[in-house]
């Protein structure tokens, strides 16, 4: 056995925020750390929403992950996914059947789309953001209901065409419906001889009684405000009951939609089960200020995936609460192999941004409350800062300037339906009637499908 392998083994699973902070912060500790993520690239998620409204390409905010690791000797990075935990036998074991064994876990798989049990019902109907796939095919069906929109004859069916929903008023929601409303009056005003913005419809629809629910009431007001004069229709307390072809079902009726958007809730994912903790109804694992379980020092559950209350109210489920869990979650780690006691964490929030459109967004930073262009600005240079990779940030900056001063969104390019997305959706007009593409033959489109020398 070589020196190396005599090292305690760090298996950390995902390689999202909190999963890369906890490898980074090993990175000179006396240890062997396996990073596992069924994907190849680390996700910067807060932009999602720019490359689903063709503001940004998908490369620009996703970055290989063994490019991130390099340069870190003692950090292996698996491609593949966990499907089981062995606590006793201190082994995970991949889809493939490999095993790897650990003297510490680290579980930072994250969140996925919660329908509130109607999963497979709405779901075909109604994506979610939480991946690049999932970005480029909301992305194609918003490109193709104006496609289709121009070439119909019939108004009551082009009204449902230009009719966009999303469901959710959260940050995603706020920022997805707020994008919208700008392709409507600015992207695509000139680029339609029969589609012209009066025609479009962009609603945001959500149970709760206002959007942006965590933010500062002030500031929520704020949020309305500039999604309205942007055109969005905002409609609050208004639980959805269905979802289909047809578009939004409500108590009081069906608001027809050609494409409609989930942002309304999630649930925490991964071999969650095998771990035989304790879970909240979002399917969060309850670990202790320490980030481990309660019965297993060794096992730690952090971002996401974690329940952890402070100060009576569980940690909010955003990329800074993950990063902080990580660096310390990676210091008690630290701690434990060194026989010293590890130490309670506690979140220092450092503020939540939201944008609504162009020099339109609200801050809210400790006692500070902003809205409209500062607060865009401060949240354009935050999320320029913690973006992966020099290329990543020139090329996103570069983007955001020209679109500030032209209009455009550079990455309207339509790709194939991305083979994640199948489900029971039926292919579109264009898609049976364009080059006699439908079936199988169709769907054959893949994320690195996306180059940006295609982009138009």
């Amino acid at each position: 056995m070589s020196e190396r392998e005599e090292l305690p083994h760090v298996v950390i699973i995902g390689g999202g925020f909190g999963g890369v902070r906890v490898a980074r912060r090993l990175k000179r500790a006396p240890v062997r750390v396996t990073l596992v993520d069924r994907r190849n690239h680390h996700l910067f998620q807060p932009l999602l929403y720019q490359v689903a409204t063709a503001g940004l390409s998908g490369p620009d905010i996703a970055y290989p992950i063994r490019k991130m690791f390099r340069r870190q000797r003692n950090c292996s990075v698996y491609l593949g996914e966990v499907t089981d935990i062995d606590r006793r036998g201190r082994t995970v074991t991949l889809s493939d059947g490999e095993r790897l064994t650990f003297d510490h876990l680290v579980v930072a798989t994250g969140v996925g789309h919660d329908y509130f049990g109607h999963d497979e019902a709405w779901s075909p109907w109604a994506p979610g953001l939480k991946h690049l796939d999932e970005a480029l095919d909301i992305r194609r069906r918003v490109l193709l209901a104006y496609e289709e929109a121009e070439r119909e004859p019939d108004p009551e069916r082009r009204a449902a065409l230009l009719t966009f929903v999303v469901v959710g008023a959260g940050p995603t929601g706020v920022e997805m419906a707020g994008a919208l409303a700008e392709i409507a009056r600015k992207t695509l005003a000139r680029d339609f001889r029969k589609v012209t913005p009066d025609l479009v419809r962009v609603v945001l629809v959500d149970a709760a009684p206002r959007v942006l629910g965590a933010f500062d009431q002030r500031l929520s007001d704020a949020a309305q405000r500039q999604l309205e004069r942007l055109g969005v229709q905002v409609e609050l307390a208004r639980p959805v009951t269905g979802i289909d072809a047809d578009g939004v079902h409500f108590d009081d009726g069906l608001m027809r939609a050609h494409v409609v958007i989930w942002a309304a809730g999630v649930r925490a994912v991964g071999p969650l089960d095998s771990l035989g903790a304790e879970r909240d109804r979002g399917g969060r694992v309850h670990v202790t200020d320490r980030l481990h379980l309660p019965n297993d020092e060794r096992v730690y559950v952090i971002g996401d995936a974690a329940h952890l209350e402070q100060d009576g109210a569980p940690l909010p489920g955003v990329a800074q609460v993950a990063m902080q869990m990580g660096q310390h979650a990676a210091a008690n780690i630290r701690r434990a192999m060194a026989g010293e006691p590890q130490t309670g964490f506690r979140y220092k929030d450092k503020g939540s941004l939201a944008t609504i459109g162009r020099s339109k967004a609200v801050a809210q930073l400790g006692r500070f409350r902003l809205s409209g262009f500062f607060a865009w600005f401060l949240w354009v240079w935050i999320h320029i800062l913690f973006l992966v990779g020099f290329r990543n940030r020139f090329v996103v900056f570069w983007e955001w300037i020209w679109a500030y001063f032209t209009y455009t969104r550079s990455a309207r390019v339509i790709l194939e339906r991305p083979f994640r997305a199948e489900r029971a959706r039926p292919p579109t007009a264009v898609e049976r009637d364009g080059n006699g593409a439908s079936g199988e033959a169709a769907h054959v489109g893949e994320v690195g499908g996306e180059d940006r020398r295609s982009r138009g």
